[in-house]
């Protein structure tokens, strides 16, 4: 399988830098943008408005139809997770037979409890799907700086294809064929990325930061563990790669949003304007833990202080105060 066509769905930071990183391994790029103003900014100044002082590359095609970001042999779609199924439904129409459509967004949908893949598996039958995750930043990725990932499939041979056609001298996608895997480490780690941010917004220390990263460690591989992830997964980039980044540094959304709200801000307002995936994930997260009696104490005070039904300082001492118990 040769992939030389890509679009990238969504002008946001995050879709620029892998638009940017596509253009650097040799393919032919458009960038799809739904916001009219955003796509007008992209293709007269080549610039994104979330990314100053990074130049598109002069490869990459700006446009708002959705039917010729549809005419490449892969999308990327970077999208949010809760506007997945209205983004593939619209495109289900335009795609080609066994087009892959991968994933790049970190979540699990609302109400049904579907991971990525499956909403494209269930409105885009004809599709493959994939799921891109992994320790990433746009900014650094945009400019460049070495990142590694996991790009994952069903068919190992369509993972290895994919990782083959997005690959560039500083951005090193690991294929995979554990999909589920790799979508459990990218959703559920940014809900612990809000816990480390409270630690640190609240000033509780070092000592706290690292704890409360093994803890949550140890409730993302339980998790993935009960909804069938391959430990080797798990201990991937996808997996703890991915929360060692989003739980020490404010380049994270989910940690900044965490951070606020150890500084006191309230739920409704700690996000400024940004979009912190992990404060839809949380209760969702909770819902499909309780249904395989995953216990998972930290999402479940952190579900419990984005609800308002506990103060940061309780949810705190709901954790210090759990039963003493062996390591597991």
């Amino acid at each position: 399988m040769t992939i030389n066509r890509i679009a990238v769905l969504g002008g946001g930071a995050w879709g620029t830098a892998l638009a940017q990183t596509c253009a650097r391994a040799g393919r032919s790029v458009t960038l799809w943008e739904n916001d009219a103003a955003n796509a007008e900014h992209l293709a007269a100044k080549r610039e994104s408005r979330f990314l100053p002082g990074v130049r598109l590359d002069v490869g990459i095609k700006v446009t708002r139809d959705l039917a010729e970001a549809a005419r490449s042999e892969a999308m990327l779609l970077v999208v949010p997770a809760q506007a997945m199924r209205s983004v593939v439904t619209a495109l289900a129409r335009s795609i080609s037979e066994r087009m892959p459509l991968i994933a790049c967004a970190k979540g699990i949908e609302h109400g049904t409890h579907k991971f990525m893949t499956e909403i494209i598996a269930e409105c885009a039958p004809g599709a493959v799907p994939a799921i891109l995750s992994g320790p990433s930043f746009a900014a650094d990725v945009a400019r460049g700086l070495p990142t590694a990932v996991t790009l994952a499939a069903t068919d190992a041979k369509i993972a290895g294809a994919l990782a083959n056609a997005i690959s560039s001298a500083s951005f090193r996608p690991y294929h995979s064929s554990d999909v589920r895997g790799v979508e459990i480490g990218g959703a559920a780690k940014n809900v612990l990325a809000i816990a480390a941010g409270i630690v640190a917004g609240r000033g509780l220390g070092a000592s706290a930061a690292a704890a409360l990263t093994t803890r949550g460690f140890a409730e993302l591989t339980r998790f993935g563990k009960a909804f069938g992830a391959r430990p080797e997964t798990l201990t991937g980039l996808s997996g703890l790669g991915d929360l060692i980044l989003t739980c020490s540094s404010p380049q994270s959304r989910n940690f900044s949003f965490g951070v606020a709200l150890g500084k006191g801000e309230r739920p409704d307002s700690a996000a400024h304007g940004k979009l912190a995936e992990g404060a839809f994930t949380a209760p969702v997260l909770l819902e499909m833990a309780r249904e395989r009696d995953v216990e998972m104490p930290i999402s479940t005070a952190i579900a419990a202080v984005l609800a308002d039904r506990l103060s940061v300082d309780e949810a705190i001492e709901s954790l210090l105060t759990r039963p003493i118990k062996s390591e597991e």
